[in-house]
C-alpha cells in the first residue's frame, strides 16, 4: 500500500469509548458534567487566589497557576469529544489533531514542572520556615513559573516536529477520543523508531527530572519532619503539604496507570478509556482536594468571596 503523505491526509478519525448511540448520549451528560464541575472548581480556586489578599502567597500562586493549567489541558482534548459524541461526526482535521497533539504535551509538561515547584515551595516552608519569604521571594516565583512554561513549550515544540515528519497510511482511524501520540505513531507508515527514540528521550528527561525532584524534596520534608519532637508539631507540618502530596499520587498514579494498562491489553479502547483518569477525572478532582483539605480556601477565601458577591448583588 502506497503511502500518503502527511499534508496529503486532510483528516483523522478519533473512534473515541464507544459505538453504542444511546451511552454516547450518556457519556455525553457525563463528560459535559465534569468538565463544566472541573472549569468551575479551577475557576473559583484562580478568582479565590487572585482575590483574596489572605492568599498572596507563593503557595497559593503556584497553585492558581495550577489551576489555570488544567483548565487548559481539560479543554484541549473535551470540547472536540463532546462535539463529535453530539454530532456522531468523529473526524478531526489534521491541523486540529496537530495542536491536540501539540497542546496536550504542553500542558501535561506544564502540570508536571508547577507540581515539582510546588514540593521545592513546601520543602522550603518546612525546612527554612524563617527565611520561606525571602528564598521564595516574588522575582524567583515568577521565574519558576516562567522557565517552566517555556521549558514545556519546548517540549510541546519538540512533539510537533515529531508528528509532522510522519507519513500515513490510507487508514487513520484513531481508536481513542483524543489524537493520542502513541496512536499516531501506530498508524504511520514511515520508520519511526527515531521518533520513538526521541519521544522516550523527551519523556525521561522531562518525565524523569520532574518526578525526582518531588522526591528529593518529599525525602527532605520527612526527613525534616522526624525530627520534630512533638506529636502535633508533626501533623502541623505534614498538613501543610498534604493535599500537594495527594494530587501528585493522583498525577503520576493515573498516568502511570494509562501507561500500563495501555501495554499489558491488546485493546487500544481499553487505554483510551483508562486515559479518562488522567485527562478527565484529575484536574477536575485538584480544586476539591485543595479546598477540602485547606481552611484558608474552604472557610476563608470562598466565604470571603461569597460575601462579597452577595453584597454586590
Amino acid at each position: 500500500m502506497e503511502p500518503h503523505n502527511l499534508t496529503s491526509v486532510s483528516e483523522f478519525l478519533l473512534l473515541g469509548l464507544s459505538d453504542d448511540p444511546e451511552l454516547q448520549l450518556l457519556l455525553f451528560g457525563l463528560f459535559l458534567s465534569m468538565y463544566l464541575v472541573t472549569i468551575l472548581g479551577n475557576l473559583l480556586i484562580i478568582l479565590a487566589v487572585t482575590s483574596d489578599s489572605h492568599l498572596h502567597s507563593p503557595m497559593y500562586f503556584f497553585l492558581s497557576n495550577l489551576s489555570l493549567t488544567d483548565v487548559s489541558f481539560t479543554t484541549t482534548t473535551i470540547p472536540k469529544m463532546l462535539v463529535n459524541l453530539q454530532t456522531h461526526i468523529k473526524s478531526i482535521t489534521y491541523a486540529g489533531c496537530l495542536s491536540q497533539v501539540t497542546f496536550f504535551s504542553l500542558f501535561v509538561c506544564l502540570e508536571s514542572l508547577l507540581l515539582t515547584v510546588m514540593a521545592y515551595d513546601r520543602l522550603v516552608a518546612i525546612c527554612h520556615p524563617l527565611h520561606y519569604l525571602v528564598i521564595m521571594n516574588p522575582l524567583l516565583c515568577g521565574l519558576f513559573v516562567l522557565v517552566s512554561f517555556s521549558i514545556s513549550l519546548l517540549t510541546s515544540l519538540l512533539h510537533y516536529l515529531v508528528m509532522s515528519q510522519l507519513t500515513f497510511c490510507p487508514e487513520v482511524e484513531i481508536p481513542h477520543f483524543f489524537c493520542d501520540l502513541s496512536q499516531l505513531l501506530n498508524l504511520a507508515c514511515s520508520d519511526t523508531s527515531t521518533n520513538n527514540i526521541l519521544i522516550y528521550f523527551i519523556g525521561t528527561i522531562f518525565g524523569g527530572i520532574p518526578l525526582s525532584g518531588i522526591l528529593y524534596s518529599y525525602t527532605q520534608i520527612m526527613s525534616s519532619i522526624l525530627r520534630i519532637s512533638s506529636l502535633g508539631g508533626r501533623y502541623k507540618a505534614f498538613s501543610t503539604c498534604g493535599s500537594h502530596l495527594v494530587v501528585v499520587c493522583l498525577f503520576y498514579g493515573t498516568g502511570l496507570g494509562v501507561y500500563l494498562s495501555s501495554a499489558a491489553s491488546s485493546s487500544p479502547r481499553k487505554g483510551a478509556v483508562a486515559s479518562v483518569m488522567y485527562t478527565v477525572v484529575t484536574p477536575m478532582l485538584n480544586p476539591f482536594i485543595y479546598s477540602l483539605r485547606n481552611k484558608d480556601i474552604k472557610s476563608g477565601a470562598f466565604r470571603r468571596l461569597l460575601n462579597r458577591t452577595t453584597s454586590c448583588l
